[in-house]
C-alpha cells in the first residue's frame, strides 16, 4: 500500500467514476464531496476530481473505506406521495430512503419525481448507471397518467405534441393522448423523453389548466405495473444486464416483493 495515489496519468480511472461506480453517488455529487473535502485516497485528502485511481488505491468517505464495487442491482419503487426524492431534506420531510427495507444496500434515484408525485422510481446500486439511464439520449419515453382540473381541447394537446416554450424554456413534443372526462377533471398520458423539472406541471399551467394527480406509470421499458405504493421490487440480474444495452424494447420481469419499512401498504 502507497501513502499517495498510484496513478495520476492516464490509466486507471477517474476517482469520480469509481465513487459513482461504487454506489456511493452519482458522478457530479461524487465530484462535489471530493471538493467539499470528505474524500481521502491512500489516507490522502482529496482536493480535486481530476485523478485517477488504480485498484491497489485505497478510498475512503467521511472516514469509510469503500469497497470493491457490487454487481450493478435495480429496483422498482412505487413512490407514494408526501415522500422526498432525495437523501436528505432541509425542512426535515420524509424521504423516499427513509422508508427503503433495511435489507436494501446504499441506492440511488434514477431522476425524481415531485413530492405530489408518485408512480414508478427506478433505483439503482450503481452511480453510473444512474447517469446514463437519466441522459434524454437514451431516447427513453417516461410515461405519466395526468389528472387535470378542467379539460383542453385538441387544438391545446396539439401544442403540447409539437412542442411548447412557457417562459423562455422550450420543451420537445410530448406523446399526449385524451383517455376522459371525469366530472371536473380529466385524464391524459403524457410521455416525454426530456424530463426538465416540472416539466408536465408547468406545461399544463401555461395551457390555462391545474395537474391535481400525477403518477409515472413506466421509464424506458420499466413498467409499474401491479406494484403498490410503498413496495418495491428487485429486478432480475439478467433483466439488468439485457436493459443495460439500452434497448427499450423488452420488457422486464420483477420478482422479490417488499413492503417499504414502517408503512402499510396503500390498497
Amino acid at each position: 500500500m502507497t501513502d499517495t495515489p498510484e496513478n495520476t496519468g492516464p490509466t486507471g480511472q477517474r476517482i469520480a467514476k469509481v465513487l459513482a461506480r461504487a454506489g456511493v453517488a452519482s458522478r457530479r455529487e461524487a465530484e462535489r464531496m471530493i471538493e467539499a473535502g470528505r474524500v481521502r485516497v491512500n489516507s490522502k485528502l482529496i482536493e480535486s476530481p481530476a485523478l485517477n485511481v488504480v485498484p491497489s488505491d485505497r478510498i475512503s468517505v467521511d472516514g469509510k473505506l469503500i469497497g470493491d464495487p457490487e454487481p450493478t442491482r435495480m429496483w422498482l419503487f412505487h413512490k407514494p406521495q408526501g415522500l422526498i426524492t432525495s437523501e436528505r431534506d432541509e425542512e426535515g420531510r420524509e424521504t423516499v430512503f427513509d422508508v427503503l427495507p433495511p435489507e436494501m444496500p446504499r441506492v440511488l434515484s434514477v431522476g425524481r419525481l415531485d413530492l405530489n408525485s408518485e408512480g414508478l422510481l427506478v433505483l439503482t446500486n450503481d452511480g453510473e448507471v444512474k447517469r446514463k439511464l437519466e441522459l434524454p439520449s437514451t431516447g427513453w419515453l417516461r410515461r405519466y397518467r395526468v389528472r387535470i382540473k378542467g379539460s383542453l381541447s385538441e387544438a391545446k394537446l396539439d401544442e403540447l405534441r409539437e412542442g411548447i416554450t412557457v417562459e423562455g424554456v422550450h420543451y420537445q413534443p410530448m406523446d399526449v393522448t385524451f383517455d376522459r372526462q371525469q366530472g371536473a377533471n380529466a385524464w391524459l398520458t403524457i410521455g416525454i423523453r426530456e424530463g426538465k423539472n416540472r416539466e408536465i406541471r408547468r406545461t399544463m399551467e401555461a395551457l390555462g389548466v391545474t395537474v391535481n394527480r400525477l403518477i409515472r406509470i413506466s421509464y424506458g421499458p420499466f413498467q409499474l405495473g401491479n406494484i403498490k405504493a410503498g413496495e418495491v421490487e428487485e429486478l432480475k440480474s439478467r433483466v439488468v444486464r439485457d436493459q443495460l444495452g439500452l434497448d427499450p424494447r423488452p420488457k422486464p420481469e420483477r420478482t422479490r416483493k417488499t413492503g417499504a419499512k414502517g408503512k402499510n401498504t396503500r390498497k
